[in-house]
């Protein structure tokens, strides 16, 4: 096989100078309706948000540590940041069934790179279905920066001790603090492993992709007290990690960067709250969210794929 040659790739650039301008493109997946699994009865949300309600778990997450959580279904998750500026990492799944987890991708999909107010978390296949609906975010008006920047990210993922060996080429660096590490000792008490670890959303973390693709992190804008709060669809686990980048204005790898990242480390804080009215939700026609309702058995019928119905035909 005959590799391109440098004339060759002059040729292919070449092909690309003069092409017609593209239509504006159209986002893939948009609601046609309101409300619709995409876009949510805002009215509805924003009257549960504003519901009185009862505080049945409070507790704070130290620096550079992890835990898990239940959540009954219909009950609000406050995530706050009570001293300062700090990003976590949040994992969720399905309290009975850990198979039904958050997808990252699909939600950024469904909704936008970035999340904030009336966006859901959806989770994987076959489920299909929120796991959470985003009711409150006070840094919703942050917008978009002026390096195109948005909050809560969903662009990247968790940090990890793994890649964190590869760049620095030092296996026993021994760092075993990563969000990834932090998520993997809090899920463990409830049974779960490493594997069951997943792609995270970035609560408070600014993200955005530079002017070649790139991947970038800004310091997170949170400020003491600000917060986001999530109505559970369904009963769920969710398990946080206070990053150890902190408010990652210092991120970075290698021995040097670790006493200036230390100092940018705040705790997090969970509440998690019941409604008082115990029939709001239900008179107000929310129910738990369901599962898709695909029938169908993927082809397997024709195991060669339609392509082959198409010839036999």
């Amino acid at each position: 096989m005959s590799l391109p040659t440098p004339t060759a790739d002059a040729a292919a650039g070449e092909r690309f100078k003069n092409r017609t301008p593209i239509p504006a493109p159209t986002p893939a997946y948009l609601a046609r309706a309101s409300p619709s699994p995409l876009a949510v009865d805002k009215a509805l949300y924003d009257a549960v948000q504003k519901a009185d309600r009862v505080l049945v778990q409070d507790f704070t997450l130290p620096i550079r540590s992890g835990r898990a959580w239940e959540v009954p279904e219909g009950c609000i998750v406050r995530i706050s940041t009570p001293e300062g500026p700090q990003v976590g990492d949040l994992n969720i799944w399905n309290r009975h069934n850990p198979r039904e987890r958050f997808w990252a991708s699909r939600t950024r999909q469904l909704h936008q790179t970035h999340l904030t107010t009336h966006d859901r978390l959806w989770s994987c296949l076959p489920y299909m279905r929120p796991l959470a609906t985003i009711i409150h975010d006070t840094l919703s008006a942050y917008g978009t920066d002026e390096h195109g920047g948005r909050v809560h990210d969903l662009l990247g993922t968790r940090c990890d001790p793994y890649i964190n060996a590869v760049l620095s080429g030092d296996g026993d660096a021994g760092y075993d603090f990563h969000c990834h590490s932090n998520l993997v000792r809090a899920v463990m008490k409830w049974g779960l492993t490493e594997g069951d670890v997943h792609d995270v959303l970035n609560v408070f973390q600014v993200t955005g992709l530079d002017g070649r693709g790139r991947y970038y992190m800004s310091p997170c804008p949170a400020e003491s007290g600000d917060y986001i709060e999530f109505l559970a669809e369904q009963d769920l686990l969710m398990a946080l990690s206070t990053c150890p980048g902190g408010d990652l204005s210092a991120w970075g790898f290698g021995a040097d960067n670790e006493a200036e990242m230390l100092k940018c480390c705040c705790p997090l804080r969970v509440q998690v709250y019941e409604l008082e009215d115990k029939e709001f939700l239900a008179r107000s026609g929310w129910k738990p969210a369901e599962v898709a309702n695909y029938k169908g058995r993927h082809g397997i019928d024709i195991p060669e794929g339609e392509g082959a119905k198409t010839v036999s035909t």
